[in-house]
């Protein structure tokens, strides 16, 4: 996934701008956090950067939590808060972002590959191979307070596999995480930001309360929450256009009958 084009590239005191009025959730994207060299895709923040940017959150006002604490929060009306998510499951959470979310008050989901464990970035042809959470690093960032959510087994494209292996890819990494964590997942998210009707309803068979895709479309759903991809490129007035993009884009989407949380609009992945 490469860094959003689109969004200016200035930067500017956001004192200076006013705050976009969301009607929804607003749910950001990381990826890898270490060095930014070798980054072909655009996935990666410096540590030095994401904390720049969790203070610019700080500074309007809003605090990064998992996607199930904030669906949680705007169900009951609260505000002030923003989704961190961090995909594919990086073993470089663990000593490079988590210290900086604790550093800023914060917490986030991290969506990771069970199926990997100790494994390394092989569906990625291009860069360097990052080493993946094993299952014990797993259970520390649980026990940090991190919500851990599933990517699937493998990182797979989900549209392409059999009905079988689609119920392997969901509801095998769901018993697996909860296994590992003592909490079965809420969340899923899908790789590459593939899926079709038929995989989001497999999500939902599986048990998992939310899906995180990078832009639905018609799919537009708590099976299929739009997000907003987060690059090193991102400061300022590149963070408020993308805030403000993603309140003209996603209104309010009623919501029907979730279990532990109670998503009622619509948050991607690699």
């Amino acid at each position: 996934m490469a860094a959003d084009p689109s969004a200016p590239c200035a930067d500017a005191p956001p004192h200076r701008l006013r705050p976009h009025t969301r009607r929804q959730p607003w749910i950001l994207t990381y990826h890898s956090v270490t060095d930014v060299r070798d980054d072909p895709y655009g996935i990666t923040v410096t540590p030095e950067r994401l904390g720049e940017q969790l203070s610019w959150l700080r500074s309007r006002g809003l605090r990064g939590v998992g996607v199930s604490e904030l669906m949680r929060a705007h169900a009951a009306g609260r505000r002030g808060l923003v989704g961190l998510t961090f995909d594919d499951g990086y073993a470089d959470f663990l000593h490079q972002a988590l210290p900086v979310l604790h550093v800023h008050g914060c917490t986030a989901t991290v969506f990771v590959l069970p199926g990997r464990p100790g494994g390394v970035n092989e569906w990625d042809p291009l860069g360097p191979r990052k080493p993946l959470l094993t299952h014990e690093e797993i259970r520390r960032i649980a026990a940090e307070g991190m919500e851990v959510g599933s990517h699937g087994l493998l990182h797979q494209d989900l549209t392409t596999l059999t009905d079988e292996e689609l119920r392997h890819e969901t509801r095998h990494s769901r018993e697996v995480i909860g296994e590992l964590t003592g909490t079965v997942p809420e969340g899923f998210c899908y790789p590459y930001g593939a899926l079709d009707r038929r995989v989001s309803a497999a999500v939902g068979s599986a048990g998992y309360g939310y899906g995180c895709a990078l832009v639905p479309g018609p799919l537009l759903s708590r099976f299929a929450l739009p997000r907003t991809h987060i690059s090193q490129a991102d400061r300022g007035v590149r963070l408020w256009a993308k805030d403000l993009r993603h309140g003209l884009r996603h209104g309010a989407v009623p919501g029907a009958g979730a279990r532990t949380v109670t998503p009622v609009w619509a948050g991607g992945s690699r």
